[in-house]
């Protein structure tokens, strides 16, 4: 997503990334970046909602349910702040 949003909004920047042989490095790092940043950012949120083992246990669809909330949150956020955001350029 990050490619075509930097080839799209940045072709300079974008065209400096391939001719150097560093764009899929780049990416490759921001990806790893994001990953990193999505499971800190939905482990505090868990916690805040009182999602838990037991839960799991107990309601799966009602984890399952909020799970897929907090993680639909999370990536809105992490491509808000990395993915299409000119500082990440």
């Amino acid at each position: 997503m990050h490619r075509d949003y930097i080839k799209e909004h940045n072709p300079i920047r974008f065209n400096d990334l391939c001719l150097s042989g560093e764009l899929w490095t780049y990416l490759a790092d921001l990806n790893e970046q994001a990953q990193s940043r999505l499971e800190l950012i939905i482990e505090p949120m868990k916690a805040a909602e009182g999602v838990t083992e037991d839960m799991k246990q107990h309601d799966q669809m009602a984890w399952v349910g909020a799970m897929n909330s907090i993680r639909n949150r999370a990536e809105e956020i992490i491509l808000g702040e990395m993915i299409y955001d000119e500082d990440a350029i």
